[in-house]
């Protein structure tokens, strides 16, 4: 029987392939696509980023670089020279105000204003006037200039009752009003009118004959 048998082999037999095996020229095929395809997924988040950071970028640009604010006009301080008041029984005042002013451009680009004028009133009643010239203040910044104003109350008008009982407090009580108008240029192609409000309230103290409480809105 010994005979009829067939002889082993001294080396296992290879197992019989049921599928199909890779070469190893298709498996480094594959890896070089999936390779290549995770570069095009990264190079796809990068421009996806970058399209991100571009808008916050514009909208950061358009909200504070391009958005145009109202410039501001105040009255920020002032000296006085020929100061003349009466007294609580016969009210009047005559002087002369040299007053600063300012414009402050909160803006990105200068504010250029025209011509104007700005009136001061004690109560409802006008005591003085004075012309700003046309100019120009500069990005980001204040411009500020003085003026020479001459105030003065007659003890015939209608406020004198009101004036003697504020120089008899030893406070008299005066208000300035403005309009500036102009154009607010950026970067030399946008161009905006803009125009501001002055309306400040201040107190004179006739004994130390300085200006003192400038508010403005």
């Amino acid at each position: 029987m010994a005979e009829n048998k067939e002889q082993q082999s001294p080396y296992p037999l290879a197992p019989a392939a049921n599928g199909y095996t890779r070469s190893d020229t298709e498996l480094a095929s594959h890896d070089a696509r999936e390779l290549r395809k995770k570069k095009r997924m990264k190079c796809l988040l990068y421009i996806v980023l970058f399209a991100v950071f571009q808008t916050g970028i514009i909208m950061l640009f358009a909200l504070t670089i391009m958005k145009i604010r109202t410039p501001k006009f105040r009255v920020r301080s002032a000296t006085f020279e020929n100061f003349n008041v009466g007294t609580p029984t016969n009210p009047s005042f005559s002087l002369r105000m040299n007053a600063e002013f300012g414009v402050k451009n909160t803006n990105f680009g200068h504010f250029k204003y025209q011509n104007s004028t700005v009136y001061f009133f004690y109560g409802l009643t006008q005591v003085g006037e004075l012309v700003v010239q046309k100019a120009k203040a500069k990005a980001r910044s204040t411009r500020k200039f003085n003026a020479v104003v001459e105030l003065s109350l007659a003890n015939t008008t209608a406020a004198n009752t009101q004036l003697g009982n504020d120089l008899g407090s030893g406070v008299v009580r005066l208000s300035s009003q403005s309009k500036l108008s102009g154009k607010v240029e950026l970067m030399k192609v946008l161009k905006k009118k803009k125009s501001t409000d002055m309306n400040c309230s201040m107190e004179i103290v006739p004994a130390t004959q300085q200006l003192r409480n400038i508010l403005c809105k």
